[in-house]
């Protein structure tokens, strides 16, 4: 980043190269759509380049462009309007592919994190999935630290419980399901 930050801009595709996929990540895991994923990822870059000079040697790069990258993120939702979708494509596996029940699980866990409220996704999705320290995490969200380890374990309790419930709606549902092809069946 200091090469680029004193004008070498082709080093910007070492970045690019090295952060696009992490990004990209963070963003499907908020967003839920691969299209603006991949055009909120491209804006970053450009963002780097144009402000290339707000960066401060000895500043941890990870978090500057996380930062970067929710500005990014609140800038598109103030141009246009939210709204989430699930694409189970998109997203990376969280467990396995071993068996159908882990697949299951890891569909169900997805599903779980698109209900919580953004706040409480991404604070999940940079500590867990793109492995942010705590301190970068407080960084980012101007902070404590154990601010950090207080929202993270309150979003953590709010999936379990979004997963559960998930959980148990599709268990009523086969039910419902299982029960409904009995009574037919019984029937003729």
């Amino acid at each position: 980043m200091l090469q680029v930050r004193n004008g070498q801009g082709e080093m910007l595709a070492v970045l690019f190269d090295r952060y696009h996929g992490p990004l990209f990540n963070f963003y499907s895991r908020v967003m839920g759509d691969r299209g603006m994923s991949e055009d909120l990822v491209q804006e970053v870059f450009l963002k780097i380049l144009r402000y290339r000079q707000s960066y401060q040697p000895g500043t941890p790069f990870r978090a500057w462009i996380y930062q970067i990258a929710r500005n990014a993120s609140i800038d598109h939702f103030r141009k246009t309007r939210r709204q989430v979708q699930f694409e189970p494509n998109m997203l990376p596996s969280v467990l396995p592919r071993d068996s159908a029940q882990q697949e299951q699980y890891a569909t169900l866990l997805r599903q779980a994190l698109m209900v919580l409220p953004e706040d409480k996704r991404e604070i999940l999705i940079l500590a867990r999935f793109q492995e942010l320290k705590y301190s970068e995490i407080a960084q980012l969200l101007g902070c404590e630290i154990n601010t950090v380890k207080t929202r993270l374990h309150r979003a953590l309790q709010d999936l379990r419980k979004a997963f559960h419930q998930l959980e148990r709606d599709l268990a009523a549902r086969r039910m419902g399901f299982s029960s409904g092809r009995h009574s037919s069946e019984v029937t003729q």
